[in-house]
């Protein structure tokens, strides 16, 4: 029975509303503050809603041909001080924080009318942003946040959930399920940076990634057992840049029994007190056998290096031939492969021997600390092997030698180069080249000329160099082994013996690798002198701006939709437009746009509600007068926007708006159109008519791009 002393909200609870691919947000009648007398009438006309024009649009837009059936709720009104909503993930980022919005008053205004609500972000037991002046204290928002979390926990799925607050106590008035959250790919480049810094050309990503990634998915293998990581997952290039992907690394920390939040620590994203910690589960311990079996096979690793590093040089050497001119054009490609296998094996090696190095260089420098050393001030001395791999070391001498000679000489030298070096220390130089040619300015990039390319560059590298006679301060082994108690210096000068072991093996093994990474540019080098003569590049290093299929495909003259000299004019002028675009550490989503910033109007920024990237014209959409100028694809700026708007929404390819948040109307229908979507961006409006600019969905920033002065 109705309470005839009540107001009542009659809503719609139809088959289609909030579903996993469309909500219908605004589209069916619901009526609020209803009088008992009055709410049969008003259920007839919520029922009635679904047979509307407007929801029959709706649903044609969306290509549904479902029946559609509306049933009714009647519930008793709160009489709200408050109203939100919060999330219990991110719903753009899909990042592990609780997201809680509120406005004054009834909740219909975060919908219907434009309202900028007061926002929160709590992550891990601390808080991400919250607003300077709020409508509710902090008790209530965290009365909130926890409820939020137990609820997603019950509900075993991320959730949306909109509240009410009464002066007293929060009032739950709806629960729907988060959608989508599984497509958000998020990539990172704090490590990839690191490893392969820069632009990265396409044939050496080709190479590369393959490679060097497959590598280590026969690491993660060897730990977790047979799975479906394919090296082509792990990384992805923007703007040429090489970023990791970290869902499918957090699908390695599952698989590892570790929480998967506990990636966003890697990210460099805000901690908290509550942050992830490893604890053992189920999966661990199916693992562990496996895990401890890996662990002593590495431990033995150490005596099976310098096996596999002759081994390792043995097969490189084969490739390492002179001339490569009478090789057929499939034998070089086959070269190429097999070059390619043994390169995942010698990746695999320099990726386990520095991993090892590091692991015993920081339990020593660990057992050092505790001994009341400074580990910094310690030399824990070197081998004649690393003197020998070390280019340093030699520089020295030929710095030395050139020292000797008189000032005509070295004049000659500077002008002309080694050809004008006495005998002995000409053979002398070229002994270095020999020994040392194949190295660059990256390891990583053999796109990057060798010194073998450029011997001038190392007869000024030994004209300038300056002897490395190491740190004076540095104190000896034998000057601090007094200092250490007899039980411990046993136990650290084998600890000490077995760093510098693994140091020389990492050392080896890096240059092996780069020695053997490097044969990759002889031979593309090779295949691109080829197809200059054949008319298909205008120089053999634009090989480099090639696609390794495309290469095949070009070197055996198959068919293609895009002329070779084509792609790399397209690709080089493409590299060189992205050169100074400043990257982003994290990038959410695979359709990032690079920016050009424009430092006159510089960036606006507001909340994402809506993710994605989008470039496109700007139009300013202050009433539906302004629906005419807005063509497909454009970005539009609006004050906010209601149902009415709806049409607009299906031209453009962005929205912006000066007001609003998560439940506004332009969030929830650019969400279901799948366009970016920034809400509450002061001065939106205010941006320039036709200008071009970059809304980016996840980050909630507008850029507004230089002018091109093409």
């Amino acid at each position: 029975m109705l309470d005839g002393s009540l107001l009542y909200a009659v809503r719609s609870s139809a088959n289609v509303e909030d579903s996993s691919v469309a909500s219908y947000a605004g589209q069916f009648v619901s009526e609020l503050d209803v009088p008992v007398h009055d709410v049969a009438a008003a259920a007839a006309r919520v029922r009635a809603s679904g047979r509307s024009e407007r929801v029959a649009a709706y649903a044609d837009h969306l290509g549904s041909d479902d029946d559609i059936a509306v049933s009714v709720m009647i519930q008793a009104m709160v009489n709200p001080i408050v109203s939100g909503v919060a999330f219990s993930r991110n719903p753009i980022t899909g990042l592990n924080e609780v997201v809680v919005e509120a406005v004054a008053g009834r909740g219909d205004r975060l919908v219907d009318d434009g309202m900028t609500p007061d926002r929160w972000i709590h992550r891990w037991g601390s808080w991400v942003e919250r607003p300077e002046s709020a409508l509710i204290n902090d008790d209530t928002v965290s009365e909130i946040v926890a409820a939020t979390v137990r609820m997603a926990i019950a509900y075993e799925a991320p959730i949306d959930l909109e509240w009410v607050w009464d002066g007293e106590q929060v009032w739950w008035v709806q629960l729907r399920p988060i959608t989508g959250l599984e497509e958000v790919s998020i990539y990172s480049n704090r490590i990839s940076r690191e490893v392969m810094p820069g632009m990265i050309k396409p044939l050496v990503w080709s190479v590369n990634v393959p490679m060097v990634n497959q590598a280590w998915v026969d690491l993660f293998t060897e730990a977790i057992g047979p799975n479906n990581i394919r090296p082509e997952t792990l990384a992805k290039s923007f703007s040429y840049r090489s970023y990791f992907n970290m869902g499918a690394i957090g699908e390695i920390f599952e698989l590892l029994g570790m929480p998967r939040d506990s990636l966003e620590l890697l990210l460099g994203l805000p901690a908290g007190l509550e942050q992830p910690k490893f604890k053992p589960s189920a999966a661990t311990m199916k693992l562990l056998p496996r895990m401890l079996r890996m662990g002593a096979r590495k431990s033995r690793y150490g005596r099976s290096v310098t096996a596999e590093v002759r081994y390792l040089r043995a097969a490189y050497g084969k490739f390492d031939v002179d001339e490569l001119a009478s090789r057929p054009d499939s034998a070089l490609l086959s070269d190429v492969r097999a070059l390619s296998d043994i390169g995942i094996r010698a990746a695999y090696a320099n990726i386990v021997t520095p991993l090892l190095a590091n692991m015993h260089n920081g339990l020593l420098r660990k057992r050092l600390r505790s001994a009341g050393l400074d580990p910094e001030s310690i030399d824990i001395g070197g081998t004649a092997e690393l003197a020998e791999l070390n280019p340093n070391v030699h520089l020295d001498e030929l710095s030395a030698a050139l020292e000797k000679l008189d000032d005509g000489t070295i004049g000659a030298i500077k002008r002309d180069g080694m050809v004008a070096a006495p005998d002995e220390l000409r053979a002398q130089f070229n002994d270095f080249i020999d020994r040392f040619g194949h190295l660059s300015a990256s390891g990583n990039d053999f796109s990057v000329v060798p010194w073998r390319e450029t011997p001038d560059v190392v007869v000024k590298l030994a004209l300038d160099h300056a002897a490395t006679h190491g740190d004076a301060q540095r104190r000896s082994w034998s000057a601090i082994e007094p200092e250490l108690s007899a039980v411990m210096r046993p136990l650290l000068r084998s600890l000490r013996d077995r760093t510098r072991e693994f140091i020389e093996h990492r050392e080896n093994v890096s240059f092996t690798y780069t020695y053997g990474y490097g044969l990759f540019r002889v031979y593309f080098l090779e295949i691109g002198r080829r197809l200059v003569d054949r008319g298909l590049l205008d120089t053999a290093d634009d090989v480099m701006y090639l696609y390794l299929d495309e290469v095949r495909s070009a070197l055996l003259g198959q068919p293609v939709e895009t002329l070779p000299l084509d792609l790399v004019r397209s690709r080089r002028k493409d590299m060189e437009s992205l050169e100074d675009v400043v990257m982003p550490e994290i990038i959410y989503g695979d359709d990032f746009v690079p920016t050009r910033v424009d430092e006159r109007a510089g960036a606006l920024a507001g909340i994402p509600t809506s993710r994605g990237h989008h470039r496109g014209s700007l139009r300013v959409v202050r009433d539906t007068g302004d629906f005419g100028k807005v063509g497909p694809g454009d970005v539009i700026a609006i004050p906010y926007s209601d149902v009415g708007w709806t049409p607009l929404f299906a031209r453009a390819g962005a929205v912006v708006a000066e007001a609003g948040g998560m439940l506004s109307h332009s969030s929830i229908v650019a969400r279901e159109y799948r366009i970016p979507c920034v809400v509450s961006v002061a001065g939106a409006t205010r941006l320039p008519d036709g200008a071009t600019v970059v809304v980016d969905g996840y980050a909630g920033t507008i850029v507004v791009e230089a002018e091109s002065s093409e």
